[in-house]
């Protein structure tokens, strides 16, 4: 067991880990359920869906069965000048739940299906002969880690290095009532200038940004006045999408629908990467013609990998049981009833939820309070070595549990959550960074 860990130092570099102080990642042997196996023999409850990919646990027969099936008739093939059946398929069943929606483009992962839905923007206006460089966006905005994906996202420590190489993007206060006439004051001049491609936001919850949830009707009056002055709408429902804000997709909750969106992380119930970027009729269009300088110049070498389009198939299959919701309702509800048990501590600030995501707010005795806190690995070490895996976002605990985790398990975790925070006090006052925190 411990000749793996020298190894992976050695060889390896984790995402989002300062390498030098991160200490010895744990190791996986196997996973089932909601529950990792780790090398050292202990069992690991994934309360964050393994970085919020995992919808329905981890190996579901179902979706090894679709892997093993597709692997042994087709693994891999360009998908320039070629099809396959689980591209056609997965990209059907997408479009029967987006009904606004008319074609669907496939990528890699988050990240570049939001660089195919940036370039389709912006080239959807070059093609009818208007120059539209700038996007809008909200401050606490997260959309990847690509430069166009971070030059749409708020400005922090994710972007920091490379400010001067991003391109213009305005931005919006967060949706809430006291914000409303400043974000109708922006958009209007946004609209006027007329430079703005497209409107680019995280439909109700801001992901990575701390889990901020705000209301339907907010987002739809931004959306209505982006309308108005012509932005093209484009909603990124990496995080959201797939019945994690307890409908299938986040927008099914506004009245007025992106023209583009973008889908990844539970597209494939967690298995395999897979990008989506959908498009309505009205921006397909702009790209139909006999001049070839208007093709969508964009592709990877592994656009619809048939193995993750044929586990893709059978994620939604799960999601299409009519009896499924229940799982996520009955999350919901276990989210929404948990609220009151932790707003008592007054060192919480915030309790929230939306569908399956449930967040808490810490007050960290006035030190930084953004992702780089000490108190997010300080909570990450503790949390594991309770056995639940939980990665704070700076000050914000939350959790995002794969739809297969039972009541006694979520039970669990809420008390446990209790347990640190009646000593949370404590921990203010000694500051005892952990050194063998895995990010930070």
């Amino acid at each position: 067991m411990e000749e793996w860990q020298p190894r992976d130092a050695k060889a390896v570099w984790h995402p989002y880990t300062q390498m030098k102080t991160g200490g010895n990642p744990s190791v996986v042997v196997s996973a089932s359920g909601a529950w990792l196996q780790l090398s050292d023999g202990r069992k690991i409850l994934d309360a964050i869906g393994s970085w919020w990919v995992n919808l329905h646990g981890h190996t579901h027969p179902k979706l090894v069965a679709a892997i093993q099936q597709q692997v042994a008739q087709l693994e891999q093939v360009i998908f320039a000048g070629f099809t396959h059946t689980p591209a056609i398929q997965l990209a059907e069943k997408i479009l029967q739940h987006l009904p606004w929606q008319a074609k669907v483009f496939y990528s890699d992962n988050g990240s570049t299906a939001v660089e195919v839905a940036i370039k389709m923007a912006i080239q959807y206006w070059h093609n009818q002969g208007e120059v539209k460089p700038k996007l809008l966006a909200f401050q606490h905005a997260y959309h990847g880690d690509t430069f166009g994906a971070m030059a749409v996202s708020g400005r922090s420590a994710f972007t920091l290095p490379y400010a001067d190489n991003l391109f213009e993007t305005t931005y919006l206060p967060n949706p809430i009532p006291q914000n409303t006439k400043e974000i109708e004051e922006i958009i209007i001049r946004v609209g006027e200038e007329g430079k703005t491609a497209a409107f680019i936001y995280e439909p109700l919850v801001m992901g990575a940004g701390g889990m901020i949830c705000y209301a339907p009707e907010e987002l739809e009056f931004v959306l209505t006045l982006a309308k108005k002055y012509h932005l093209l709408l484009i909603a990124d429902e990496v995080m959201t999408g797939f019945g994690r804000t307890g409908t299938l997709f986040a927008s099914d909750q506004v009245a007025p629908k992106p023209d583009l969106m973008c889908l990844s992380k539970g597209l494939t119930g967690g298995f395999l990467p897979l990008g989506i970027t959908t498009a309505n009729a009205e921006i397909f269009e702009a790209f139909w013609s006999d001049d070839r300088m208007k093709t969508l110049f964009h592709g990877h070498s592994y656009t619809a990998n048939p193995m993750a389009c044929a586990v893709g198939v059978a994620s939604l299959d799960l999601l299409e049981d009519p009896e499924y919701f229940q799982n996520i309702s009955r999350i919901s509800k276990q989210h929404q009833a948990a609220i009151s048990r932790f707003q008592k501590y007054p060192w919480v600030t915030e309790v929230r939820s939306c569908g399956v995501i449930f967040a808490i707010t810490l007050e960290d005795g006035g030190k930084d309070s953004q992702y780089l806190s000490w108190v997010g690995p300080y909570i990450y070490q503790w949390f594991l070595d309770k056995n639940i895996l939980l990665r704070p976002l700076g000050n914000v605990l939350y959790l995002l549990p794969p739809y297969c985790i039972t009541d006694a398990e979520l039970n669990w975790v809420y008390q446990t959550i209790e347990t640190f925070l009646i000593d949370w006090e404590n921990i203010q006052m000694n500051e005892p960074l952990h050194p063998g925190a895995i990010y930070g």
